[in-house]
């Protein structure tokens, strides 16, 4: 089987889990403030907070920029959950508004509308490693005074106009879960210019300790190890090269599939690099096979594929409650219907490329 994701573990990541478990400081040693160190440096931001998850990382950024009980933070309809349950966590109401239909990202044109005298954030989600419309965006953001909290986690390394994700909005945040560009299995990190934000995020990562017992507000255990961190500095140094394969392997998809009717392979926009943490076509009423049916007739000649996502992010019960239903957001809802993501990773095979679309033609 061709997977549609496969990490790339290598000596170097072996090499160093081995040296964390030798030295014996597993939890709140070096690696950790090496990695964060490491990832500003890369990210041209001052400052990098490591934490457990990319849901970590957005339940700290929000905390960090004051959102509690009454606040409204306008994001995507159509997401991963991580992107709307910290804004609920903190007892904020998450304001949806429907997508591009060709970036999947916000539709710009809409944030506006959704703004309020509530409205404290809007966090704009990089979906599938394609940055969002930031000068637009920011223009929103800028009058209003909201603060902007980048979904990153699937776009590290992407850049608008040669700016990389992280450094667009007040604070970045990002997921190195096991099946994205960089991982370490399970983490996060935050980036911000703002020392009061950082400042706030650390603490929140520990329970919101501000000295030995010593509590300055509420928090949660959301450390990062240093095993995970290990393998996330490792990871950190290969970026370019990940990132360049799967820009060759995009373009060769690309170039295998622009002529299947009914299938839409996925674009980037103007100004921006895309990382493709995902490959997504969209597959019309024009072709012979449903979304669903084209993907079983994949995983028969043993290609994997990925639906992400099959429902838009009101569909679900405890964010309908909040007052959405079906019909509101028709944009995502037709992407929810529509879109498969099929494999790009580094580790593919010229030759599994070529199969891929030679097997897509076929179909």
């Amino acid at each position: 089987m061709i997977q549609v994701a496969s990490p790339i573990i290598g000596n170097e990541e072996i090499d160093a889990i081995d040296a964390v478990l030798a030295s014996g400081r597993l939890v709140q040693g070096p690696e950790v403030a090496e990695l964060e160190k490491s990832f500003a440096k890369y990210s041209d931001t001052k400052y990098a907070v490591a934490v457990n998850s990319g849901t970590a990382a957005l339940h700290a950024a929000l905390f960090a920029a004051g959102v509690g009980p009454g606040d409204e933070v306008i994001t995507t309809s159509f997401s991963f959950i991580a992107t709307v349950n910290p804004i609920l966590f903190l007892g904020a109401k998450p304001v949806l508004v429907d997508i591009d239909p060709v970036t999947y990202n916000l539709d710009v044109d809409l944030v506006e509308q959704a703004v309020t005298s509530k409205t404290k954030v809007i966090i704009p989600v990089h979906l599938y490693g394609q940055p969002y419309d930031h000068a637009e965006l920011e223009a929103i953001a800028s009058k209003h005074d909201l603060l902007v909290i980048e979904d990153a986690c699937q776009a590290v390394g992407a850049t608008y106009k040669n700016k990389k994700t992280g450094t667009l909005g007040d604070i970045g945040c990002f997921s190195l879960y096991a099946t994205k560009n960089i991982m370490c299995g399970e983490g996060g990190i935050v980036t911000t210019d703002n020392e009061e934000y950082a400042d706030a995020m650390k603490r929140f990562r520990q329970h919101g300790m501000s000295g030995p017992y010593e509590y300055a507000h509420i928090g949660f255990n959301y450390r990062m190890t240093d095993l995970h961190a290990a393998i996330a500095i490792e990871q950190l140094k290969k970026i370019r090269q990940f990132n360049e394969r799967r820009y060759h392997n995009a373009d060769l998809l690309h170039e295998g599939l622009k002529d299947i009717t009914g299938i839409s392979p996925p674009s980037t926009a103007p100004d921006r690099t895309h990382v493709f943490h995902q490959y997504t076509i969209r597959v019309t009423n024009n072709f012979p096979l449903t979304r669903d049916e084209l993907a079983v007739a994949l995983r028969q000649k043993e290609i994997g594929t990925g639906v992400y996502y099959p429902k838009p992010l009101h569909f679900y019960d405890h964010i309908a409650a909040i007052g959405y239903q079906k019909g509101d957001f028709p944009q995502a809802e037709l992407a929810a219907s529509q879109v498969l993501s099929i494999p790009v990773h580094p580790k593919l095979e010229i030759e599994e490329i070529n199969y891929i679309i030679k097997v897509m033609n076929t179909i």
